[in-house]
């Protein structure tokens, strides 16, 4: 069992990081409207979905007339990061931003609207696909170059082009994020309305226009990761968003939910010990737990995480405004 066990170890540490770097990604989205708005947008889910369907949608239609795979790849990934980054600041403008105008202080209003929005996201994908093409789950059709891999340490590690892909885009818009937020005008106007919305207005900032253009932000990094998603997975669907969006934003308040690096370990935290336990749970117990309980070990450990640290492995204790 201890062979079996270390022999499987790089492989499994791999695609820990993999599944991990896919809940980094729709954690940032969730981070980055909480960090301004203090909003749990269970919407954000859908909206990694809307990138998804878009992903395979490009693959299906113009995977025929465009040769290069690596090219048709930035085509989707542009395609879902501007068509969910829209949905997300319509989502804003018609659903949060009436609440806020009203002055709406109880914090059950938004999350209620937030999960109908998510539910109205749903079924408006799939009508849409039911008509188009009178099927709810979508498959990826790749390019030849997109399912290369290669093997590392004498086969231990099994390695697919398309994983290396999403490692590597997914570093890129951590860093991305964190250099707007943290080096330009946008990302000051962005801290200055997370910081204290009224005041920021005073000092010339519009914050309706740094909250849409937050959502466009998040909307569009939850896009990407869709369009990615649906590359290494292959398979999508309407629904396709509501666990790996749950999970995401577990991971979110798991590295310290407004904390852009802590969206990102949190999300590798969560990926590996999911990984782990899907792996490893069958095998130590003989067969009696399969990978279906790799979720309830998974989340029991991130439940004493969080009662050793509430704020979360990167977050800070955070005072209450007076």
């Amino acid at each position: 069992m201890l062979e079996q066990i270390l022999a499987l170890l790089p492989q499994v540490i791999f695609d820990g990081f993999v599944l991990g770097f896919v809940y980094a990604m729709v954690a940032l989205g969730y981070t980055m409207v909480y960090g301004v708005l203090e909003l749990i947008n269970f919407a954000h889910s859908e909206i990694f979905m809307i990138g998804a369907v878009v992903g395979v949608e490009v693959f299906r239609y113009l995977g025929p007339h465009v040769g290069n795979g690596y090219l048709l790849l930035l085509v989707a990934l542009l395609l879902g990061g501007a068509i969910a980054g829209a949905t997300a600041i319509l989502v804003e403008r018609f659903a949060y931003r009436p609440l806020r105008k009203r002055g709406t202080t109880n914090r059950l209003v938004p999350l209620i609207t937030a999960i109908g929005v998510s539910f109205i996201l749903q079924d408006l994908v799939r009508l849409i696909e039911g008509l188009w093409h009178n099927e709810f789950f979508l498959r990826m059709r790749t390019m030849e170059d997109l399912e290369g891999s290669f093997d590392l340490f004498g086969g231990a590690i099994f390695i697919q082009t398309k994983s290396l892909i999403l490692i590597l885009v997914s570093i890129l818009m951590l860093l991305g994020l964190t250099y707007l937020v943290n080096r330009t005008k946008l990302g000051v106007a962005i801290r200055a309305v997370a910081q204290d919305l009224h005041t920021a207005s005073l000092m010339g900032i519009d914050p309706d226009r740094i909250i849409s253009r937050t959502f466009l932000i998040g909307g569009s990094l939850g896009g990407v990761a869709g369009v990615l998603f649906a590359l290494q997975y292959t398979t999508v669907s309407p629904y396709v968003g509501f666990l790996p969006g749950i999970k995401a934003f577990t991971a979110a308040v798991l590295g310290g939910i407004g904390n852009i690096p802590g969206a990102m370990l949190g999300g590798l935290v969560l990926g590996q010990l999911e990984n782990f336990f899907g792996t490893y749970l069958p095998i130590l117990t003989s067969g009696n737990f399969g990978t279906e309980y790799k979720d309830v070990v998974a989340f029991l450990i991130l439940v004493f995480i969080l009662l050793a640290r509430p704020q979360g492995l990167l977050g800070q204790v955070v005072k209450e405004k007076v």
